[in-house]
């Protein structure tokens, strides 16, 4: 009975223990944070189980599936498989046995051991992960298209009012505009632009505008009559001069998103993550260039270099960094939010593919390096332990970025990109 009990009654401590966490999270930082952690966790898990369902389906040995490093919180055994959550939330592992040739295994075990397996079931093991971060994308990329939709140039609308010193609410607002109303068209002019719409309200002060607006798919007639800014100030201070009179309605205006349809959608969404592909390749090439290296030790010995402009658009950040920038797009909005995310997924598989150990693309370089050596009849078995002073020297590489990063993040954060 207790050994049945046990686990149950763990996962639900586990439980308890994380959504008092993210309460407390919540009311000390606002929701932000924990949305954006609770994020990067789904990532993680996602990577992971692109591993463990593969080596699944391949007949692989899977010993662990944990999320998380460190002391064991909770684990349950199922089968023949142990999972579980660690302490320190910084990844997680599949482990399936035979990843190299010296450790040893039992001999029932080992035809189900990652060595013994073909070179496709290697291959498609090891880069799982990778491949589940992209699916994770286009997933992401697919819901912004559809539920929030993207910025179109040919539609106006109202994206806020603004706040006139002295007066209860604007022009606009005495009109009935309502933010997320498209303009689209004043006085019988098609407005498809900001500029043109500017402009038109601009020459009309004091004079009534019949606008057409849409509202959720709904055409509506609206009148307003423009107000002379000479005579409204905003923040203390009027907002015209001149001997001209300039027509205001209080309204800031912007591309209105254009939502796509849920099978439309698809294709944009595979554009776009493909876009996204080649953007996090040079951004990668840029990161392990050595002028992007000089740059950073030049910015953690200056501080002045550190707040340069120039140099916070261009300086990689660490995963302090990235949790900031992720918390800084969803307090700017959902949209932003998610292309945030759809970036961390690609970046985080194209990283995880070069071709070095211990990232998962250095298993699929050996693999491919022992197809090419074997011969029929005769399977080449690469001594990694050969590579161990190459793995060090890469893996210092990875350490002294993450360093510096790290101590810029803390230090001397980017400015806010969204604000």
């Amino acid at each position: 009975m207790e050994t049945t009990t046990s686990p149950r009654r763990s996962l639900l401590t586990l439980l308890v223990g994380v959504v008092a966490l993210v309460a407390l999270l919540t009311l000390w930082v606002g929701w932000a944070l924990p949305l954006v952690l609770f994020a990067i966790i789904l990532m993680v898990m996602g990577h992971e189980f692109g591993h463990y369902i593969v080596a699944k389906r391949a007949g692989l040995l899977v010993t662990d599936f944990f999320v998380g490093f460190g002391p064991v919180i909770w684990s349950t055994t199922r089968g023949e498989t142990r999972y579980g959550v660690r302490a320190l939330l910084l990844g997680g592992y599949v482990k399936v046995p035979g990843m190299t040739e010296a450790e040893k295994i039992a001999p029932e075990l080992e035809a189900r051991t990652y060595r013994s397996a073909s070179y496709p079931k290697k291959v498609l093991f090891a880069s799982a992960g990778s491949l589940m971060h992209g699916v994770m994308a286009v997933a992401l990329a697919w819901a912004s298209l559809v539920f929030i939709g993207l910025p179109s140039t040919s539609h106006v609308g109202v994206i806020a009012f603004s706040h006139w010193d002295g007066h209860q609410q604007t022009a606009a607002q005495l009109a009935g505009l309502k933010v997320g109303d498209q303009v689209v068209s004043i006085d019988g002019r098609a407005i498809t632009g900001s500029t043109e719409l500017v402009d038109v309200v601009h020459r009309a002060a004091g004079k009534s505008l019949t606008l057409v607006v849409d509202r959720h798919g709904h055409d509506l007639t609206l009148h307003a009559r423009p107000v002379d800014g000479r005579t409204i100030d905003e923040n203390g201070a009027p907002l015209a001069s001149g001997s001209s009179p300039q027509g205001y309605l209080g309204i800031e205006v912007g591309p209105q998103n254009v939502d796509s349809s849920v099978l439309g959608a698809v294709p944009s969404a595979f554009h776009e993550v493909g876009s996204t592909i080649s953007a996090a390749g040079h951004a990668l090439v840029h990161v392990f260039s050595p002028g992007e290296f000089s740059s950073l030790f030049h910015q953690v010995a200056s501080p002045a270099a550190a707040v340069n402009p120039v140099n916070e658009d261009t300086r990689p950040v660490s995963i302090v960094g990235v949790v900031r920038i992720a918390v800084q797009s969803a307090q700017a909005g959902p949209g932003t939010l998610l292309t945030i995310l759809v970036f961390i997924n690609v970046f985080v598989g194209v990283l995880n593919m070069l071709p070095m150990l211990p990232l998962d693309g250095g298993y699929v370089a050996i693999a491919t390096y022992e197809r090419l050596r074997s011969r029929r009849g005769s399977r080449y078995h690469a001594d990694i332990n050969r590579l161990t002073p190459v793995i060090y020297a890469f893996v210092s590489v990875l350490l002294v970025l993450f360093a510096c990063t790290l101590y810029l993040d803390i230090a001397h954060p980017i400015a806010n990109p969204f604000g």
